[in-house]
């Protein structure tokens, strides 16, 4: 198959006719073999039924329906696991995500890249609890992951399927996937999309998410620079403590013996010892996660490298 579509779906049901109306609509003359995967991510109005029924008219319209309300990654990540597309494409099921701009992601993909990632260029959102926010955790992500993208937040995306078969998704992390494609070595670009104001339903996201956003970027953080080698992360920061410590212990013995300050009144002898015990800690927590990342690869035969392509062999 060359595509799937995957949408979350919470709370759509004014939305759900028209969105596959639309991208119905959108790729009636590509040609294209696809399938239009809609995740119920336990929805308490009657976005269900609209589901069903559009399943009953278009046999292209595959439905998933989660138990309860899960989030949106689980869900995404519900889709992409059901997904059998040669590219895997997920959306909003809002309508601010146009479906005539998957015909273009494709031809990008068609280039050569591995994630095309879409970029809300003219956002038709608010700015002060939408927009401004958004702008900041770009800036602030972009930095702090390597890869520079305009829009992490945009749900419209393309990727390739073998790129999502090393992504494993928790929390809020949908938005970080192309950084952690790159990790494994995607080619990771992004292009300008179409993006609507809301007409029905209530909007999900609101500025209550940054905290979120921030713990799952510490996260992707780790993964990123530290996965494999988590004692360079904790050791160095042990031996600054201890370093540190040894220091203000230094600073202690020079006052008691050369200008006749009482230990036990030196405020520098409780910080030698906090310095030192931190210092030890850090190196304990490294150690200690260098099992468990030894223990994550080694038993589920993980490699910690991805192979793009073999020739010749058997």
């Amino acid at each position: 198959m060359d595509l799937s579509i995957v949408v979350p779906i919470y709370n759509e049901e004014d939305n759900v006719p028209v969105l596959h109306a639309r991208i119905s609509e959108a790729l009636a003359d590509t040609g294209l073999d696809y399938e239009l995967i809609l995740v119920d991510d336990g929805s308490s109005d009657n976005s269900y039924a609209g589901l069903k029924l559009a399943a009953s008219q278009d046999p292209r319209v595959k439905v998933v329906k989660l138990r309860r309300n899960f989030g949106q990654t689980a869900a995404m990540a519900a889709g992409f696991d059901n997904a059998t597309g040669r590219v895997v494409i997920p959306m909003d099921g809002d309508l601010q995500n146009d479906p005539l701009d998957i015909p273009l992601l494709l031809a990008r993909i068609d280039e050569g890249y591995d994630v095309v990632s879409g970029w809300r260029k003219d956002r038709k959102d608010t700015f002060i609890n939408r927009r401004l926010p958004s702008i900041l955790a770009n800036g602030f992500i972009s930095r702090m992951t390597g890869v520079h993208l305009h829009d992490y937040g945009c749900t419209l995306k393309a990727y390739r399927r073998e790129v999502l078969e090393d992504v494993n998704l928790y929390g809020e992390m949908h938005r970080f996937v192309p950084a952690l494609a790159h990790q494994v070595g995607a080619r990771v670009t992004e292009m300008p999309v179409r993006h609507h104001e809301r007409l029905h339903g209530v909007s999900k996201y609101g500025i209550s998410r940054t905290m979120k956003v921030i713990l799952d970027l510490m996260t992707v953080k780790f993964l990123l620079s530290y996965s494999t080698k988590p004692i360079q992360l904790f050791g160095r920061w042990g031996i600054y403590t201890l370093f540190a410590g040894c220091l203000t212990g230094g600073v202690t013995l020079y006052m008691k013996f050369f200008e006749q300050t009482s230990m036990n009144r030196n405020p520098l002898l409780i910080l030698t010892a906090f310095l030192l015990f931190m210092g030890v800690q850090f190196i304990v927590l490294g150690l200690l996660a260098e099992l468990s990342a030894r223990t994550y690869y080694e038993a589920q035969g993980k490699p910690i490298y991805n192979i793009k392509e073999k020739i010749n062999f058997v």
